[in-house]
């Protein structure tokens, strides 16, 4: 190595010396940005509101479940009445010839 080599290094260590403060710096800064970005999405996480996650079994199919039970009563109900309506109708449509229009209405006191 010659001494004008040297001469050269020593008036270029200023911007050596530049350069790696900048990279460490820049480093920094980097991981500075990263940390303001995640302290970011977290507040807007926290602020936001959620979209409702599905639970699968929820207030509304609960709701649902007991609206079908409801009308299923009630139909079953009137399938009853109507059945009942017409077993008395058949009932009465068998036995209408052992019925008498007079029974109940004449007193026999001959016994």
């Amino acid at each position: 190595m010659q001494p004008i080599d040297l001469q050269t290094l020593f008036t270029q260590m200023d911007k050596v010396g530049k350069n790696q403060i900048m990279q460490k710096e820049g480093l920094q800064l980097q991981a500075t940005m990263q940390q303001v970005q995640s302290q970011k999405k977290a507040e807007e996480h926290v602020q936001s509101v959620n979209e409702a996650q599905d639970l699968g079994y929820g207030i509304a199919q609960i709701k649902d479940e007991n609206n079908r039970r409801e009308n299923d009563r009630k139909q079953d109900a009137e399938n009853k009445n109507n059945d009942e309506s017409e077993n008395a109708e058949s009932d009465a449509a068998k036995y209408a010839f052992i019925r008498d229009p007079a029974l109940g209405r004449n007193i026999d006191i001959s016994g």
